[in-house]
């Protein structure tokens, strides 16, 4: 007996696929700092647990395929005050926005199909692709220009005959950028030039820094070229909840993306019922979460930008920086700090950034930082990556 072709072409998460190393860590008594992994520490709001307590009756049934009509309504309303305009006909509830993103992908792309990335691009898309044998066509975000979005000859010399979409996050997992108004108009050009889909993964819409606005594609282009994938797991610490959205105008791509969701039954019942009061706590919650991340950010690139050699932009958004490191091999360097490195018995995690690019070779001096500890944490994470840097290089 022998797997599948598919199973055997899986990738492995380069955001988990390190974890067996710091659970050995972990076993010889060793305090790993977990910046590997985009899960806050910032509890979930209580609104959350007391709609559990208060609505849960004596069976837990399936919901509607498509979400309780309470929670899709309590998105509509979410989104409104955000200039987004959609009907309930037009929304789905999904298991986090890993699967709609897989709807949306499954959707507008048949098996040998192509869809753009711009890389690094989060790292899971990669996973979403294999298993839909999609093909991910990369163009590359360059760590000398901040990884802004590369011009438009890039993505025209990425398109064939074959090419459906294009996929992006806003604001963007792994590296921080929060697409500009020009850049925004550019994506618009060239879906509407070469006929193609605009997958747009909104999950960070909330954390913009600086008093930047995130643009919602929807807002600015209300357009049946786009599909929007969202989730609460970020915004709301809830990630455990797999609460996530599936937004499009488009009836031909809902009616599929209803079809694939009719064949998974539904979305969580119990999660859903404390997903509604997360969304009603209003933009004074998540403006306050916004400003706790960007605190964190600016502790991070701060103690970062100390160490000799690193290479990285300031974040503009999400809670990630993406850092070119002086190593030889990142992900060698994040084994040696889980297998040979602890000071005072503490060490930290990070993610590998070659398992973000869909092209062979590069990112490989590249790590991922999630800052979603608190600040002092954070900062004694970043001590500790110096101290480790600097020991490593003159093994």
């Amino acid at each position: 007996m022998k797997i599948s072709t598919r199973a055997g072409k899986m990738p492995a998460s380069p955001i988990r696929k390190l974890v067996p190393y710091a659970e050995k860590a972990k076993k010889k008594g060793i305090k790993v700092y977990h910046l590997n992994i985009g899960q806050p520490d910032i509890p979930t709001p209580e609104v959350f647990f007391n709609r559990l307590r208060e609505n849960l009756g004596d069976v837990v049934a399936y919901s509607h395929s498509a979400g309780t009509l309470e929670l899709r309504r309590a998105f509509l309303k979410y989104y409104a005050s955000y200039g987004i305009e959609l009907a309930e006909n037009e929304i789905i509830v999904t298991n986090g926005g890993s699967e709609a993103v897989i709807f949306a992908m499954a959707a507008i792309a048949d098996p040998g199909d192509e869809i753009i990335v711009i890389e690094p691009f989060y790292a899971n898309y990669k996973g979403f692709a294999s298993l839909l044998d999609v093909k991910l066509v990369p163009v590359k975000a360059e760590v000398s220009r901040g990884y802004r979005l590369p011009d438009s000859k890039q993505f025209e010399d990425a398109i064939t005959p074959k090419t459906k979409g294009i996929l992006f996050s806003n604001p963007a997992n792994p590296t921080g950028v929060v697409l500009t108004d020009e850049e925004i108009k550019r994506l618009i050009e060239l879906a509407e030039k070469y006929d193609l889909f605009l997958i747009s993964d909104e999950v960070y819409r909330e954390f913009a820094f600086d008093g930047r606005n995130s643009i919602s594609l929807l807002a600015r282009y209300n357009n049946e070229r786009v599909i929007m994938a969202d989730s609460l797991s970020k915004r709301y610490s809830a990630c455990g909840a797999r609460i996530g959205l599936f937004a499009t105008h488009n009836k031909e791509v809902y009616d599929a993306a209803m079809k694939f969701a009719q064949a998974r039954l539904s979305p969580p019942t119990v999660a859903q019922l404390g997903a509604v009061g997360l969304l009603e706590l209003g933009k004074e919650y998540t403006d306050k979460i916004k400003n706790e991340y960007q605190l964190r950010r600016d502790v991070v690139f701060e103690e970062l930008s100390k160490i000799p050699g690193v290479i990285l932009a300031k974040p503009e958004g999400a809670f990630y920086v993406s850092v070119a490191l002086p190593v030889d091999d990142a992900e060698r360097f994040v084994k040696w700090m889980l297998t040979d490195f602890n000071d005072h018995d503490e060490t930290v995690m990070v993610a590998p950034l070659s398992g973000f690019y869909a092209t062979e070779g590069i990112g490989k001096k590249e790590i991922r930082i999630a800052y979603v500890l608190e600040r002092e944490k954070l900062k004694r994470a970043c001590e500790l990556l110096r101290m480790g840097i600097d020991i490593y290089n003159n093994l």
